[in-house]
């Protein structure tokens, strides 16, 4: 079975998103599904100096209270974090008016299951207000270094890290990636073919660490390369998978210009590859580029860099 993930303090996180709450009237946390983000986001308002307010658009009852958004935020003070976001983007023109009133001691945390592209409206209506901080799974320094093989072979979801068993870690990984592909899809507003998508994910896990081909997708599925494009989008969208961007100069020799895939979390790659432990993983031809993601993401992280800031270059 899967208990209730254990506490573990992201100290890191936690240290970025309150210097960013003291910048910007509202910062968003963005990261895929049961990542942790309301979990991070009531220890921040727990430690808020002064109120804090929480609204999770999951809940009827606080859609409700955010019918007249407007009138239900404006008297409000302190924190206001507001849980699932991408399911009212007609949020955001309200939240620039509130940003802009000077008149209330406030801050607002939004949380989105999707990337700020998807997040409709967010750039145009809160320009110069929100600022992002993307949260993947647990990183190193969130578990210690004792932890690390089981970090790298079941991945930074909580749930799956922190499993009772690795049989059970294997499972709730599975049930994610179905439930993704049924029922979170659809919610973004996707109206896609559910298992087209999740034949293309695990074909991606395939090519996890390569250079990325549609045209060979595409002929792979039997479906277009438009097809294959707008699939590719909705899962980078919904943060599961990473197109990481070359780098390139004007320079004499021939270089790469087409970007890598990445499936973002490694428990969902072995998932994907039907691989429910370490000794599956270690006679599997894609282990090198499983662990070369893993050590590419904690480099980063030990940077300070924002995942979305890095790129990769190499010539032919």
């Amino acid at each position: 079975m899967v208990d209730a993930p254990e506490m573990i303090e992201r100290n890191a996180d936690r240290t970025a998103i309150e210097t960013l709450l003291a910048d910007f009237p509202v910062v968003a946390i963005v990261g895929p599904r049961q990542v942790g983000k309301s979990t991070l986001a009531r220890t921040i308002a727990a430690g808020w100096p002064g109120p804090a307010h929480f609204f999770d658009l999951e809940d009827m009852a606080d859609l409700g209270r955010l019918s007249d958004p407007t009138t239900t935020l404006r008297p409000l003070e302190g924190l206001v974090v507001i849980d699932e976001v991408q399911r009212r983007p007609d949020l955001f023109p309200t939240l620039r008016v509130l940003a802009d009133d000077r008149s209330r001691r406030r801050r607002f945390l939004v949380l989105g299951s999707a990337a700020p592209a998807l997040l409709q409206q967010s750039s145009e209506s809160l320009a110069g207000r929100i600022a992002y901080h993307d949260l993947d799974g647990l990183q190193l320094d969130d578990t210690g270094i004792d932890a690390l093989e089981r970090l790298w072979v079941r991945g930074g979801f909580p749930r799956a890290f922190a499993a009772t068993s690795e049989p059970a870690s294997y499972r709730w990984r599975q049930e994610f990636i179905r439930t993704f592909v049924e029922r979170d899809v659809p919610q973004l507003g996707f109206t896609v073919n559910a298992v087209q998508v999740e034949r293309l994910w695990a074909m991606l896990a395939a090519l996890h660490g390569d250079l990325l081909n549609v045209a060979e997708l595409g002929r792979s599925l039997g479906v277009s390369e438009t097809v294959i494009r707008r699939h590719l989008d909705i899962l980078e969208g919904a943060l599961v998978i990473r197109r990481v961007r070359p780098w390139h100069e004007n320079l004499s020799k021939r270089q790469v210009k087409s970007p890598r895939l990445y499936v973002r979390d490694t428990g969902l790659l072995h998932a994907l590859l039907g691989l429910a432990d370490l000794r599956a993983i270690e006679r599997h031809p894609k282990l090198g580029a499983s662990w070369e993601w893993f050590a590419m993401q904690a480099v980063v992280r030990k940077l300070g860099a924002q995942p979305r800031e890095t790129s990769f270059w190499r010539t032919h």
